[in-house]
């Protein structure tokens, strides 16, 4: 035992020491929060005059709803009685700094919602369409207010809630869609990141003739399970560091934007929507499951291998087990409750990254997540058996890559 935490220490210190480890753990969340901050810090900079607005109404009733919107939204307004004069006198008042624009309310803003909008510097596309917002809702609670009706309710929107008869409750709101498919997309990406580094950790020590050493302080078998399982804490190190950044930009960074930039308050719901604790411990599982998969696989095809190019073709139907989910990935998300979706997402060598949507959407019953669970425990227990036969074999042999008859021999002969 005490060889086995050897090698998985081993494993573990020589990558997550390594500079491009330390870059896309570290330097990802960085850059990402970057490319977030700095962009708002410059817009808030340069638009920081031009929150400064005139609102003149020549309606005489549109301004006291139109003003608090505008206030909201991080504007300073002030209103202005409508003049022939007004608009010469209030664009000359913009050209010399001392507000950002003004805004005219008339009677075609009362017929079809039309509002002109006189500024020296063109505002952001994000804040053009948040003023045309408030000012067309402005407009139809005018009007309706005219025939007696509250259009609060009306304006806010309302929503078509789905009521299973079953009793099983679905979530398929879009936000759940999209982290459902962005969630299985990650898997991919990690999974198929660090199998292959088992893969290339295999072939390195074999083509190094290191492994002959290795294997005869410990058994083969060891040597993988610990090659796999300190590879697998690297890649749950990269996922805690990665998970733990966006908690801090959720918790820190959009309380910030959004004082930045008021008119980006409904990302204040962002929290609301991210999965909680226990679908974020499904995630790990899925993605251990999905790593000790393939890695056993990729770790085998290593084995059997002794040069790169022998590797591109020997790894192709790895490749394809890999793949195969992901293409049908767009199916499961758009109807998690099919005949087809089910039956994907409990093909063990597919549960990893096509149930998650599922999961997430609401899509899967208890027992469907727990047989893919012991679905995926077996295909662990096959893999391993069967990689492990490959693993003891291929590591000490060299020459040419063998064929399936004889790599039928060496899971026999093992």
């Amino acid at each position: 035992m005490s060889m086995i935490w050897a090698v998985i220490r081993r494993e573990y210190m020589q990558r997550v020491r390594s500079k491009w480890f330390i870059f896309a753990t570290v330097a990802g969340p960085v850059l990402m929060a970057a490319l977030i901050f700095v962009p708002v810090y410059f817009q808030a900079r340069s638009e920081s005059t031009d929150n400064e607005l005139v609102v003149v109404d020549a309606t005489e009733r549109l301004s006291e709803r139109v003003v608090p919107r505008l206030e909201e939204a991080g504007y300073s307004v002030r209103v202005e009685r409508w003049s022939g004069s007004a608009t010469e006198r209030l664009s000359q008042q913009a050209i010399d700094g001392e507000f950002g624009g003004f805004v005219l309310l008339d009677g075609e803003t009362l017929r079809t919602g039309t509002a002109s909008l006189y500024t020296v510097s063109r505002p952001s596309s994000i804040r053009l369409v948040m003023m045309q917002s408030l000012i067309n809702r402005s407009v139809l609670e005018s009007a309706l207010e005219v025939d007696g009706v509250d259009a609060s309710g009306l304006l806010e929107g309302g929503e078509l809630r789905v009521e299973p008869i079953d009793g099983e409750q679905a979530a398929d709101s879009p936000a759940n869609l999209v982290i459902g498919a962005l969630g299985s997309l990650v898997l991919y990406m990690v999974i198929l990141l660090w199998a292959v580094a088992v893969m290339r950790a295999t072939l390195e020590e074999k083509t190094s003739r290191i492994a002959e050493i290795i294997v005869s302080a410990m058994k083969p078998w060891h040597l993988l399970l610990g090659k796999i399982v300190g590879v697998g804490a690297v890649g749950l190190t990269q996922m805690f560091v990665w998970g733990a950044s966006v908690a801090a930009i959720v918790t820190f960074a959009l309380p910030a934007i959004v004082a930045a930039r008021p008119e980006l308050a409904p990302l204040e719901r962002v929290p609301e929507l991210l999965p909680g604790p226990g679908t974020l411990a499904i995630f790990v599982a899925y993605f251990l499951f999905g790593f000790f998969i393939f890695s056993g696989m990729y770790a085998a095809v290593g084995a059997m291998c002794n040069s790169d190019e022998e590797v591109q073709q020997a790894q192709m139907p790895v490749i394809f087990l890999v793949i195969a989910p992901v293409l049908f990935l767009s199916a499961v998300v758009e109807d998690p409750t099919s005949t087809l979706s089910v039956g994907l997402s409990l093909f063990p060598f597919f549960s990893p990254i096509l149930m998650w949507p599922r999961v997430v959407a609401g899509a899967a019953p208890v027992w469907q997540i727990a047989l893919s669970f012991v679905l995926m425990f077996g295909a662990v227990l096959a893999v391993a058996w069967l990689a492990g036969r490959i693993y003891k074999v291929g590591m000490l042999m060299t020459g040419k890559r063998p064929t399936l008859p004889e790599l039928a021999r060496w899971v026999r002969e093992a």
